[in-house]
């Protein structure tokens, strides 16, 4: 399994025997191949239940003025899914 989008030079190896003898497949996906119309409702149930967390899966919370700093930020490693805020209040709330 990989995670992440790999370089170009990357290379994977796979057994013919093990992928035939095991009936395994290989599925790519590009930025997990959601069907909006399909996956939103779903997941937005899935929060309302609590069952889907997605207060934990923020980084950061930022203000528009601020989106150049932070894609530096997102290039950089250091934060990886950010929110931007729209709201009259100066200062984005703490994760």
């Amino acid at each position: 399994m990989t995670v992440g989008l790999p370089g170009p030079e990357a290379r994977a190896t796979v057994s013919p025997l093990t992928l035939t003898a095991e009936a395994r497949t290989i599925v790519g996906s590009y930025l997990g191949s959601a069907v909006p119309q399909r996956d939103i409702p779903i997941y937005a149930q899935l929060w309302r239940e609590g069952r889907l967390p997605v207060d934990r899966l923020i980084s950061s919370r930022i203000r528009l003025d601020d989106i150049n700093e932070a894609m530096d930020l997102l290039a950089g490693g250091s934060q990886l899914r950010q929110v931007i805020v729209f709201d009259d209040d100066d200062t984005p709330p703490a994760v």
